[in-house]
C-alpha cells in the first residue's frame, strides 16, 4: 500500500525508538547508552554526513537533558548544564577551551559532533589539543544493506508515507549507499507523487530519479 503525500511540514523521528541500530552505528549507540559513565562526561560522535550523528545526539540530549547548540555560536557564559556541540571543529577555541573548563568544574556531560574526529581537528591552541586528546571519539559508519532498507523505510515514514517493500528493494539496490543519497531520492519522490497525484511506485521512481538499471 502506498499513501499519497500531501504537503504538508515533516520533522524526522528522532526518539531512542526510531533510531536504526546495526553494525554499522552498533558501538556509538553502546556510548551514547553508557551515559553517564563516560571518562570526564565527554564523547565526540563522528562520520560523515547524514550518518545518523545528530539523530543519536538527540536520543542522548533526552537522557541527559543537553542543550544543543552549534560550534560557531558557542559561548561559555550561556552555558546552564550539559550540552550537544553540532559542527564541534568549528567553535572558537578560546571558547571550547573555557566551555570545557567549566563543564568539567560542574560535572556537565558534553558531547561534541562533527564529520571528523577531535584527532583531526586544525586546532592551533596546545591547551585544547592536550583537552580533546582526553575524549573518547566514536565513528559511525557508512549503513550497512539491512540499515540502508530500514533508512529509506524510515524516511518515507517520516514524510508520512507508506511505500511497499519492492520500492525500497528498488532504491537499495540503485542508490549510492549513504544517508544522503537515500533522503534526497526520497524528497523528490515526495514532490513528485504529489505534484502527479500518483502514489510512490517503482514505475514513479524509475520516471523520477536518474538510477542506472
Amino acid at each position: 500500500m502506498s499513501q499519497l503525500g500531501l504537503g504538508l511540514p515533516h520533522r524526522p523521528a528522532l526518539g531512542r525508538e526510531d533510531f536504526l541500530a546495526s553494525e554499522a552505528n552498533r558501538v556509538a549507540l553502546e556510548w551514547v547508552e553508557r551515559w553517564p559513565d563516560w571518562p570526564q562526561r565527554r564523547l565526540a560522535l563522528h562520520g560523515p554526513a547524514d550518518s545518523g550523528k545528530t539523530h543519536l545526539a538527540a536520543v542522548w540530549a533526552a537522557r541527559s537533558g543537553a542543550t544543543s547548540l552549534a560550534g560557531p555560536d558557542l559561548d561559555p557564559a550561556g552555558i546552564r548544564g550539559a550540552i550537544v556541540l553540532e559542527d564541534a571543529a568549528r567553535a572558537p577555541e578560546e571558547s571550547l577551551v573555557h566551555a570545557m573548563n567549566l563543564m568539567a568544574e560542574n560535572g556537565h556531560g558534553l558531547l561534541l559532533v562533527d564529520r571528523e574526529p577531535p584527532a583531526r581537528w586544525p586546532v592551533k591552541r596546545p591547551d585544547l589539543a592536550t583537552r580533546l586528546t582526553t575524549v573518547v571519539a566514536v565513528a559511525l559508519g557508512a549503513p550497512d544493506d539491512a540499515l540502508f532498507r530500514a533508512l529509506i523505510g524510515k524516511l518515507f515514514a517520516d514524510r508520512q508515507l507508506r511505500v511497499g517493500d519492492e520500492v525500497v528493494g528498488w532504491l537499495a539496490a540503485r542508490l549510492e549507499r549513504s544517508h544522503a543519497a537515500a533522503r534526497a531520492a526520497v524528497e523528490r519522490l515526495d514532490r513528485a507523487a504529489l505534484a502527479e497525484g500518483r502514489a510512490v511506485t517503482v514505475p514513479l521512481a524509475r520516471t523520477t530519479l536518474d538510477l542506472a538499471a
